[in-house]
C-alpha cells in the first residue's frame, strides 16, 4: 500500500492499548460484580442531553457517561457498571434481569442504542461501538466480536417482549 493508501485509510487501532483497557475493564467489573468472570464484556456509553433556551440562544449540552456492560446468557442478565474513560474507577453495578424488565428494544435513530425499561419511569440507553478514537470521552477498546455477540444476545433474549 502506497503513501496515499495509508493517508486515506484513516486512524488505526492501537491493539496493545485496546488489550490493556480490556484487562482494566475486566478487573473493574470483577471487583464490583460477584462472579464477574461468568459475564462477557463490552464498553458503551450513555448520553444525558439537556436543552437550554436563553432568548436568542438555543441549544443543547450533552454529558457522556461511560459504561462497562456485562452479560450472562445462561442467567439472561445484563449488568451495567458506570466508569470513566481511563478506567481509573467505577461506580456501583445495576442489574437488568430479563424476567424483571418492562420492555427492551434496539433504537437505530438518532443513535444506535440498546434501550432497557426496568419500569414505566426509568430507562437506560446503552450506546455501543466497535471502536471510537476519542479516548478523552470514550473507553479506548476494540470490540467488534464482542459487540456482535452482545447484539445477538440482546435481540434474541431481551428485545423479544
Amino acid at each position: 500500500m502506497g503513501f496515499f493508501g495509508k493517508l486515506f485509510k484513516g486512524p488505526e487501532i492501537d491493539m496493545e492499548k485496546s488489550s490493556i483497557n480490556a484487562k482494566k475493564m475486566r478487573a473493574l467489573f470483577d471487583g464490583v460484580v460477584e462472579k464477574g468472570g461468568e459475564y462477557r464484556l463490552i464498553s458503551g456509553y450513555t448520553e444525558d442531553v439537556s436543552r437550554f433556551n436563553y432568548g436568542f440562544v438555543h441549544g443543547s449540552k450533552t454529558k457522556i457517561g461511560n459504561l462497562i456492560v456485562g452479560w450472562n446468557e445462561a442467567q439472561e442478565t445484563i449488568v451495567v457498571v458506570p466508569t470513566v474513560p481511563d478506567l481509573s474507577s467505577c461506580g456501583e453495578p445495576v442489574w437488568y434481569r430479563r424476567d424483571q424488565i418492562l420492555k427492551a428494544y434496539r433504537n437505530k435513530y438518532p443513535t444506535d442504542a440498546f434501550v432497557i425499561y426496568p419500569d414505566k419511569r426509568s430507562y437506560i440507553a446503552i450506546n455501543a461501538y466497535d471502536w471510537l478514537e476519542d479516548e478523552k470521552l470514550y473507553i479506548y477498546v476494540s470490540q467488534e466480536e464482542e459487540l456482535a455477540a452482545f447484539t445477538e444476545f440482546f435481540m434474541k433474549r431481551f428485545a423479544k417482549k
